[in-house]
């Protein structure tokens, strides 16, 4: 029977980032075999993101994937919805789970926050509205607690929100976003660690506005 250990060794996760104008992709083994990177792709994410990946995963195959892990917003409409897809498809086609990882969450676990303290994070959205969450690390480093789900607020709503919590670490998540691609791959494996197995069908994109007013 393959163990964990083993499947750690010869199986591979990957992340793909798109919720922003970069495109951000990482993979693992979780041994001794990481590597990410980030690219500027601008409008033209949809039409490169095959054969960035492609290049991307090599020398690994899509046959060394054990799981696929998306960041499924916030962030915008269109970059999210061809992440998701992207993954959806690689998940079904290679008949390996999907992990949509929030991207609010992925910036919250790259902070690396060590204490108890809450961290508060908040990204612009439209019309004037924020994503906002507010996440706290385990005291164990296995994953974070989500304290209040990804959430459209009003800013004054959010404050009013913020002025109920005494201590907290807020950020303000304007750029670099796809950076986080690595902590995506890490909350996806926490998962895996945990026996989560999530169908390709699960995964779904946070969009928490629609894309234009009705």
């Amino acid at each position: 029977m393959t163990t964990e250990l083993e499947i750690q060794r010869t199986k591979y996760g990957l992340s793909l980032h798109t919720t922003t104008p970069e495109l951000g992709l990482a993979i693992s083994n979780f041994a001794e075999d990481t590597r990410s990177d980030v690219w500027n792709l601008e409008r033209n994410v949809s039409s490169l993101l095959h054969e960035y990946l492609i290049n991307f995963i090599k020398p690994q195959t899509w046959a060394d994937l054990a799981f696929i892990a998306v960041a499924k917003g916030p962030g915008g409409f269109t970059g999210t919805r061809i992440g998701v897809v992207t993954a959806r498809t690689l998940g079904q086609q290679l008949n390996i789970p999907v992990f949509a990882i929030s991207t609010l969450a992925a910036i919250a676990y790259s902070q690396k926050n060590k204490n108890d303290t809450m961290i508060a994070v908040q990204m612009p959205a439209q019309r004037g509205q924020v994503f906002a969450a507010i996440y706290q690390h385990m005291p164990d480093a296995s994953g974070l607690i989500s304290l209040l789900p990804d959430t459209v607020f009003t800013p004054e709503a959010w404050q009013e929100k913020l002025a109920s919590n005494t201590t907290y670490q807020l950020i303000e998540a304007k750029s670099n976003l796809a950076a986080t691609v690595t902590s995506v791959l890490e909350l996806a494996y926490l998962d895996w660690q945990q026996g989560k197995r999530p169908d390709w069908s699960d995964a779904l994109p946070y969009y928490g506005q629609h894309p234009v007013d009705l």
